[in-house]
C-alpha cells in the first residue's frame, strides 16, 4: 500500500514543468526540487514512518495540524511554512497528499526569479 502511495506522489511531481525527484542520500530522504529549491522531502522518521514535508500556507498549515493528527509541525524545517503528513495512517487519500504537494511546488515556483518562472510557465 505505501509503495503504492510513495510511486503515485513522485509520478504526479514528475509531471510538473522543471520539478525532479532524486534520492539524497546525505538527508536519507527523496527530495522533491525544481531549481535546487525543495518542494517537499519524502522518507521516514527515526521511528520508521514513512512522512511527505511540503511548504504550505502558514494559516492553512495551522488548521490542517489542529484538525488532523496525521499533521505535524515539518520536520528540519521551518514549522510556519512546512508541515509533515504522517503517510502510514493518513486520513487524506494519495490525490488529496498530490494536491498538498502541487500547492508546494507552485509556492516554491513563485519565489524563483521571474525569468526562471517564465521558463516554466511556458508564458
Amino acid at each position: 500500500m505505501m509503495d503504492k502511495k510513495i510511486a503515485y506522489l513522485k509520478n504526479e511531481a514528475r509531471k510538473w514543468p522543471g520539478a525532479s525527484v532524486a534520492y539524497r542520500e546525505d538527508w536519507d530522504c527523496d527530495y522533491f526540487g525544481i531549481e535546487k529549491k525543495c518542494f517537499c522531502m519524502l522518507g521516514t522518521n527515526k521511528a520508521g514512518d514513512w512522512v511527505m514535508t511540503v511548504k504550505g500556507d502558514p494559516e492553512e498549515n495551522e488548521l490542517l495540524r489542529e484538525q488532523y493528527p496525521d499533521v505535524v509541525p515539518g520536520y528540519y524545517a521551518n514549522k510556519t511554512h512546512w508541515n509533515s503528513f504522517m503517510l502510514e495512517n493518513s486520513s487524506f487519500t494519495q490525490e488529496q497528499l498530490a494536491s498538498f504537494l502541487r500547492k508546494s511546488y507552485q509556492l516554491v515556483l513563485v519565489k524563483l526569479p521571474k525569468k526562471v518562472q517564465a521558463k516554466y510557465s511556458g508564458k
